[in-house]
């Protein structure tokens, strides 16, 4: 993986884990369901008049919409809402780590590097550290919630693997006209109107203030800066290698939440933390290629690696299956799954 790419997730990372303290000040005005429907309303109406839509078939707009947007969001907005505090909600959350390379792995075929398997592993071992000794602070039925949403979120993932090659701006956008309806029909079912039209009616009183500074901070950096980085690497690596990623996550939410509500960490969740971020950048790294005896005697140096090449003359590197096929290794991945933004 490229060092841009690799500082692009950190970037992401950081979006999303900031996302946690501003939802639960959202959730402070604006009921669970009913954040969620209003939260990609914003973004399905402008998507709708100015974006084109994805050369897909529509079922997997839909599919990606109801696994990443109602999935996801509705049990975790529903868990943070019943108790889960936002720290701890940017820590099980990322669950959906090991749920997407375990899917990927059944679904899609991909294969993982020793590598892979021994940071992944360190990371969640490292992740159940902090959520054993953190459980004391939230009930079971809201941890229960927001694991339902980290699988949505993997099967999310491993959806948008194979939507074919189309720009995954576009299909973040398109994928958020999926929720709205749903979602709504959720919150007056299950919220009631009453609590949906009190909601609205006070949305712009001065109360109401830090909930919509919440609201838009979701919109604008969850979604279209998160996701719009999210889907471009889901595109160009396979999932197991940016999947990790999520897991750097919580060290942002922890401290966050630690900022503005006072969720202080201690030690335990501090090394846990470390070993998280170390864990997810060494299974990142491309190995370093072995130079093979004899070679540099017969051809004066050793080859430059086919990554670095691509880095150097052209500032962008090649898709993981062209590099394969140029080496005779075999592909990482299956079959049309490989080069499928997110």
């Amino acid at each position: 993986m490229l060092l841009r790419d690799r500082l692009l997730a950190l970037v992401v990372a950081v979006a999303w884990g900031l996302n946690f303290p501003a939802t639960a000040i959202a959730l402070d005005h604006w009921p669970p369901f009913l954040l969620a429907a209003v939260r990609f309303t914003l973004l399905a109406v402008p998507t709708i008049l100015f974006v084109p839509r994805p050369k897909v078939p529509f079922r997997w707009i839909v599919l990606v919409g109801a696994t990443l947007g109602v999935l996801q969001f509705a049990f975790l907005y529903l868990g943070m809402s019943a108790g889960m505090p936002s720290g701890l909600a940017s820590l099980v959350i990322q669950a959906s780590a090991p749920f997407t390379v375990v899917l990927a792995g059944v679904l899609l075929r991909e294969r993982l590097t020793a590598r892979q398997v021994v940071g992944v592993s360190v990371a969640v071992a490292a992740l159940g550290v902090i959520a054993v000794h953190r459980a004391q602070t939230a009930a079971l039925l809201p941890v229960v919630l927001v694991l339902c949403g980290a699988l949505g979120w993997a099967l999310g993932n491993v959806a948008t693997r194979r939507t074919g090659p189309v720009n995954p701006l576009h299909l973040t956008l398109w994928w958020a006209v999926v929720p709205p309806v749903p979602m709504f029909a959720l919150s007056l079912l299950v919220e009631g109107p009453a609590r949906v039209g009190q909601a609205f009616g006070t949305a712009f009183t001065t109360s109401a203030l830090p909930a919509d500074l919440g609201l838009l901070y979701i919109v604008v950096a969850g979604s279209l800066v998160g996701y719009g980085i999210w889907s471009r690497l889901m595109g160009k690596y396979p999932s197991s290698t940016v999947a990790p990623f999520s897991m750097l996550v919580p060290v942002v939410g922890v401290l966050a939440s630690w900022a503005v509500f006072g969720e202080v960490p201690d030690v335990v969740e501090v090394v846990a933390g470390a070993v998280v971020v170390a864990a997810v950048l060494w299974s990142s790294r491309t190995p370093r290629a072995l130079p093979v005896a004899g070679a540099a005697a017969g051809a004066g140096a050793a080859e430059t690696p086919s990554i670095a090449r691509d880095a150097a003359g052209s500032g962008t590197v090649s898709a993981p299956e062209d590099r394969l096929a140029r080496t005779g290794a075999s592909p990482a991945v299956s079959p049309g799954a490989g080069g499928a933004p997110r």
